[in-house]
């Protein structure tokens, strides 16, 4: 099978694999393990901030960030579709008793123009505005990515509101990648960025949390208070770490296989690739009501040896990664352009009795699916 439902859903490579069995490794909460520190500090060299922090996840390096920032019963902003708020079950609420406010952005993008009066007053009847978190690039948006200069323009603005700023970064590394912005000049406008390693990078776990040296210490003790305090982490560090040092470089190829995606898309009239394009390794796209549904095209593309996941009634979610090839990529191209190119009734028919494990529920809305997270 050709699986393009994530970039998740890689495989650590052989000299991966060798990285984590020859990895040096510590006690980590007692004291230190020697490859989680150095993964954290070449991450946060990478990003030009002062300390950092590995994480299990990404959900966890974001919901750390939130509390540290922001005191028990205040807000933050976000983006309507963000992660942070729409595929973390609102762990912000539950373990820090903090409220979102969303802000609904054109294809995940925000304009600081909406952020203009979005500040609380502080009088005794409002919450307090604490932060502004966003994500670059926009998971649910399709892998859109927050220009740069809309991101000094939502950072300068929100400085001069006292508040803090925190960057879910978990595909940060293919905006650097689509773009030739560097990490460091991305993350500057930040006080906490979060980075991920087991989705473009390859890597089986991890994120990193990167801030002040201050920051940090208290996302540790906020660690160990969630469970995420690691003994021999190294093991896993060493993935992430390998990731780091080696498999940036390659972001620009499965970059390549999306618009080779997206052209088999453009080529098929019953399917359409949203107004913001494919900018990295996301490619969604709408099936035209009059040919049938998305969970109909998911399961005639699983027939073709091609997996893929249904993001709503109508919308699909396909995502180039590592584990495959450019010939795979060509294969699965061709399967889009020959099921999309029958009628839907005949893919029924054929497929009728094939499992579908991206199929989305039916209750809850369009997109809420457990398939649709990162």
């Amino acid at each position: 099978m050709i699986d393009l439902r994530s970039d998740t859903v890689t495989r650590p490579t052989a000299a991966m694999r060798r990285a984590m069995a020859e990895a040096e490794v510590g006690d980590d909460v007692i004291d230190v393990d020697p490859t989680v520190e150095r993964l954290e500090q070449e991450t946060a060299a990478v990003l030009d901030m002062p300390a950092a922090l590995f994480m299990p996840s990404g959900s966890m390096a974001n919901q750390i960030a939130v509390r540290v920032h922001c005191q028990r019963g205040s807000e933050f902003l976000c983006e309507a579709g963000c992660h942070i708020y729409n595929y973390e079950q609102a762990a912000f609420a539950q373990l820090s008793g903090l409220v979102a406010q969303t802000v609904a952005g054109t294809d995940g993008v925000l304009q600081v123009e909406q952020l203009i009066g979005l500040v609380r007053p502080h009088n005794d009847h409002m919450v307090r505005t604490q932060l502004i978190a966003l994500e670059n690039t926009h998971n649910r948006a399709g892998g859109t990515i927050q220009p740069l200069e809309t991101v000094e323009d939502i950072c300068r603005w929100a400085d001069e509101q006292g508040l803090r700023r925190h960057l879910d970064g978990a595909r940060l590394w293919n905006a650097v990648a689509a773009t030739g912005i560097e990490a460091d000049r991305w993350a500057g406008h930040f006080d906490s960025v979060s980075v991920c390693f087991s989705k473009g990078l390859g890597a089986p776990v991890g994120s990193v949390l990167a801030g002040t040296e201050d920051f940090i210490a208290e996302a540790r003790r906020a660690r160990k208070l969630f469970g995420g305090g690691m003994r021999q982490a190294g093991i896993i560090a060493a993935g992430a770490l390998y990731s780091l040092r080696h498999h940036r470089g390659r972001l620009d190829e499965d970059h390549h296989h999306a618009q080779i995606l997206k052209k088999a898309i453009d080529d098929s009239p019953s399917l359409v690739i949203g107004p913001a394009g494919v900018q990295t390794n996301i490619v969604r796209f709408e099936v035209d009501p009059d040919w049938g549904t998305a969970a109909e095209l998911v399961r005639g593309l699983e027939e073709q040896g091609v997996r893929c996941l249904a993001f709503g009634p109508q919308a699909i979610r396909l995502v180039t990664h590592l584990d495959v090839s450019s010939a795979q990529i060509d294969r699965a191209a061709e399967a889009i352009r020959a099921v999309a190119g029958k009628r839907a009734g005949s893919v029924v028919e054929q497929v009728a009795t094939a499992p579908c494990a991206a199929e989305p529920r039916t209750s809850g809305p369009p997109s809420s699916s457990g398939a649709s997270s990162r």
